[in-house]
C-alpha cells in the first residue's frame, strides 16, 4: 500500500500548514493499531495519540478552569503605614549609627593610646636626655640640685 499522501501530510504537518480535516485525517489514520501502520510511520503514533486524549478534555473544560481559578482568585487588600513603609530604612540607619559610633570609639582610643605613648617619650626626654650627650646630662643634673639647694637655704631659723 502507498503511503505518500500521508507523508506528504506529515510533512505539511510539522511546516504548520495542515488544515483541521488534514489534522483529523492524520490522527484517524494512526488510530489504527501498530501493526497495520508500516514501520517508517510507527515513530509518528504517539504523538497523535496524545492528540485523542486532548480530545477527552471535554467541552466544558474552559468553564470548569474558569471556575477553579475563579474561586482563588480573592485578593485581599492591606493598608501599610508609614512606619511599616520606613522600617528598612530604620534598620539600615541603624547600623550605620553603629558602625560610626563603634569607629569613633576606636580611633578615639587609637589617639589616646598614641597621646600617652608620645607623652610619656616626652616626659623621659625632658628628665634623662639621649646618652649621647652624657657631658650635657652631668650639667642639667648639677644645674637641678644648685637651683635645689638655692631656693631652700639650710641653716638659718627663722
Amino acid at each position: 500500500m502507498d503511503y505518500k499522501y500521508i507523508e506528504q501530510l506529515l510533512e505539511r504537518y510539522f511546516e504548520a500548514g495542515t488544515t483541521l480535516k488534514e489534522e483529523q485525517i492524520l490522527k484517524a489514520f494512526f488510530e489504527q493499531s501498530e501493526e497495520d501502520l508500516p514501520a517508517e510511520l510507527r515513530q509518528y503514533r504517539a504523538l497523535f495519540a496524545a492528540m485523542v486524549q486532548e480530545d477527552a478534555l471535554g467541552d466544558d473544560f474552559d468553564e470548569r478552569l474558569l471556575r477553579m481559578t475563579e474561586e482563588n482568585t480573592q485578593v485581599k487588600a492591606r493598608t501599610i503605614s508609614l512606619t511599616e513603609r520606613l522600617k528598612p530604612l530604620f534598620r539600615a540607619a541603624a547600623i550605620v549609627a553603629i558602625v560610626l559610633t563603634l569607629s569613633n570609639a576606636l580611633n578615639q582610643s587609637m589617639v589616646d593610646n598614641a597621646t600617652w605613648v608620645d607623652e610619656s617619650n616626652y616626659a623621659l626626654e625632658q628628665i634623662a636626655p639621649s646618652a649621647n650627650e652624657p657631658a650635657m646630662a652631668y650639667e642639667q643634673f648639677v644645674d637641678t640640685l644648685i637651683s635645689d639647694s638655692l631656693s631652700k637655704p639650710t641653716g638659718f631659723i627663722e
